[in-house]
């Protein structure tokens, strides 16, 4: 999913059923790349006990159990809900109002043991997105690293119902590793 590609092999955008540039919604991280994909650079890694602390914010113990097929205390310390924005996903699903909000992803290093990562975002539309730390130096193999988003509104007018969209990468000498950004902006 980090290593599809957005654009056609001549650097066309890619068209949805419509023949009109697809958007996050029709494309989602793009098209795979079966090659790329043995290599990645870094990976999105996400415990089983965060799915199921998501789905305790969904649901009530006895709907959580059928899920996953054994007992589970949703109120106990190990199963705490979490918003689904902070699920460790290669990707950001975010609604935004005049508050601003921040989100951690955590990478796992599978490429080369001494890399270096650097940040670029192209810029959503609306929305200030600040990521920290902007420079991630890996010394090992599977090495985890965390970095934080702080997504903000910008002056932008919406309706309410308007999806934004950018990227996240991280580029170092041998891989770009992107996930894609949706935000909805609401009116509060």
């Amino acid at each position: 999913m980090t290593l599809c590609y957005t654009n056609q092999p001549n650097q066309d955008p890619i068209l949805d059923q419509r023949h009109l540039p697809a958007d996050i919604f029709a494309i989602g991280a793009g098209h795979v790349n079966p090659s790329m994909a043995m290599d990645p650079g870094l990976v999105y890694d996400i415990p089983s006990r965060d799915y199921i602390s998501y789905l305790c914010s969904l649901y009530d113990e006895k709907q959580v159990a059928v899920i996953v097929q054994e007992n589970i205390n949703c109120n106990g310390s190990e199963y705490q809900g979490i918003p689904e924005a902070q699920l460790n996903y290669p990707s950001f699903a975010v609604k935004l109002g005049n508050t601003s909000l921040t989100y951690s992803r955590t990478v796992t290093n599978v490429g080369d043991a001494e890399s270096t990562y650097h940040v670029q975002i192209e810029n959503v539309p609306g929305v200030n997105m600040v990521v920290e730390p902007t420079v991630l130096a890996f010394t090992e193999l599977n090495q985890k690293m965390s970095y934080k988003v702080n997504f903000s509104r910008q002056d932008f007018t919406a309706d309410g119902s308007e999806y934004v969209q950018g990227s996240i990468a991280w580029v170092s000498a041998n891989h770009k590793v992107r996930i894609p950004v949706s935000v909805k902006m609401m009116n509060n």
